[in-house]
């Protein structure tokens, strides 16, 4: 999750660093553009709540007019969700960019208790108070939860093109991806009512190796 926006590089190219094809100014311009208006958005909303917000604020805030808003953002919940961009497909990412002698799900393991670790947003282990206050307001809000919904489709949808497209990989993903979603909101849910994340790590990462043993074995001992 995108927290903070990020400082260009100078020159008309750069290099994202992580074997993808450079950026040009132009697309680095645009995405600059909808981190600002982002991050002012969030912060009427963290303020003032969201329903209380109107896009026209936010767009004179911005200092943009509301339909070139609407050509970066086509609702008003994407203002707040456009920090869970980068991420939908991620887990698609971690599975077609494994080793040779891994398994789908076991990258996928390893790449959410390193989340876990680094103390990733997207975990929902982090007791940053910006942090928490975001998140307080994505899930305290019933629009943007639904959005969130989306979202996660999406995650799914390319996780099972990742999978490889069959019936049997569309199911997969849909079950890593509720899985995910539900050890995050557990571990947020945690650190919202006043735990440190130092002290929820250790349940957090017992709960994701049992959620993983789960989706290796499938639902048997739940029959």
């Amino acid at each position: 999750m995108v927290m903070n926006g990020e400082n260009p590089a100078n020159g008309d190219r750069s290099d994202s660093g992580d074997g993808s094809p450079p950026v040009g100014l132009r697309e680095r311009k645009k995405r600059l553009t909808y981190q600002a208006v982002s991050d002012a958005a969030i912060a009427m909303f963290l303020e003032r709540g969201f329903d209380k917000v109107s896009v026209a604020e936010v767009a004179a805030a911005a200092d943009i007019s509301k339909p070139t808003l609407f050509r970066y953002f086509p609702a008003k919940e994407d203002l707040v969700l456009h920090r869970f961009a980068d991420h939908e497909d991620e887990a698609a990412r971690v599975v077609t960019g494994r080793a040779p002698d891994e398994t789908p799900l076991d990258a996928l393991r390893r790449h959410f208790l390193d989340g876990l670790d680094r103390r990733d947003p997207v975990t929902g282990l982090c007791d940053a108070p910006q942090v928490l206050a975001f998140l307080r307001l994505l899930y305290g809000t019933p629009s943007l939860v639904a959005r969130l919904h989306a979202y996660q489709g999406r995650s799914e949808a390319a996780l099972a093109r990742a999978l490889g497209g069959g019936l049997s990989d569309r199911l997969a993903a849909g079950q890593i991806i509720a899985v995910l979603r539900i050890l995050a909101l557990e571990n947020w849910r945690r650190t919202d009512a006043g735990e440190s994340a130092d002290r929820v790590y250790a349940g957090a990462v017992q709960a994701a190796e049992e959620a993983f043993v789960q989706l290796r074995t499938g639902l048997e001992s739940h029959a």
